[in-house]
């Protein structure tokens, strides 16, 4: 291991601290819930290792219990995690110079906070090294594993763990992120129509379908009022090298 990897694997890892600390109570009551809705250990294990997505791996125990087609569970999931799509989209161009396998192990481990830490550094203008984004990723999916387990295992002992609302921390972890990019141009319309679209979806459509239809919306509306004019050429100062 090269002192370069070392150093932004570690940084990494110092940025992943906060992720894995608000997704604990989450990925503890995931585990729970899912021994408590028929799963064993194992098979909650199992999803959290693949699926690797809180919000989805609930719906799917819902409709698991509730003995839903396959394909309906697959499309739930996918309506789910459509917000993925986007995000492999914008973190490719960060991405461009890693290697085939590199990309594929970077994609596995993407998920929101990843995402949006990703987008910071590059706006930062700091290097993407793929040390870096492994030293980010791979705890926190790690820790997710792991909690799945430790929730399945014990989860038990803790009657309705659902009562004590302490997953409401990871949605406070998500508002976080978001108010993080406050200060990029169009910001404020482009949540508002994206929360205001999730509203409306969950109101007449329902779950899990409110969450795709926000984005779309969301993104429709950043389109309609995104500056495609190209930049103005800049007159060089009278005097200097580009003015002669």
């Amino acid at each position: 291991m090269t002192v370069s990897f070392k150093r932004d694997f570690l940084a990494g890892m110092r940025q992943c601290v906060p992720v894995v600390v608000a997704a604990a109570p989450f990925g503890l009551l995931f585990g729970a819930l899912a021994v408590d809705n028929g799963l064993t250990v194992g098979e909650a294990v199992l999803m959290s290792a693949t699926i690797y997505a809180g919000a989805s791996q609930m719906v799917g125990i819902d409709l698991f219990n509730g003995s839903a087609a396959p394909w309906l569970i697959v499309l739930s999931i996918f309506a789910v995690n459509f917000r993925h799509v986007l995000y492999s989209a914008a973190v490719g161009r960060r991405i461009s110079h890693f290697s085939l396998w590199q990309k594929a192990v970077a994609f596995f481990l993407l998920i929101d906070p990843v995402y949006a830490e990703t987008e910071r550094r590059s706006e930062a203008g700091k290097s993407m090294t793929f040390a870096w984004y492994l030293g980010i990723g791979l705890p926190v999916y790690l820790s997710w594993v792991a909690e799945g387990y430790l929730g399945a295992v014990f989860g038990g002992l803790i009657e309705n763990p659902e009562e004590f609302g302490i997953d409401f921390l990871l949605p406070l972890y998500f508002m976080a992120l978001v108010l993080g990019f406050r200060s990029r141009k169009n910001w404020l319309p482009v949540v508002l129509a994206s929360g205001l679209g999730s509203i409306a979806g969950f109101h007449f459509i329902g779950s899990p379908w409110h969450v795709s239809i926000g984005a779309i919306i969301g993104i429709a509306v950043a389109a309609i009022i995104a500056d495609t004019r190209p930049p103005q050429n800049v007159k060089a100062p009278v005097g200097s090298e580009a003015s002669r």
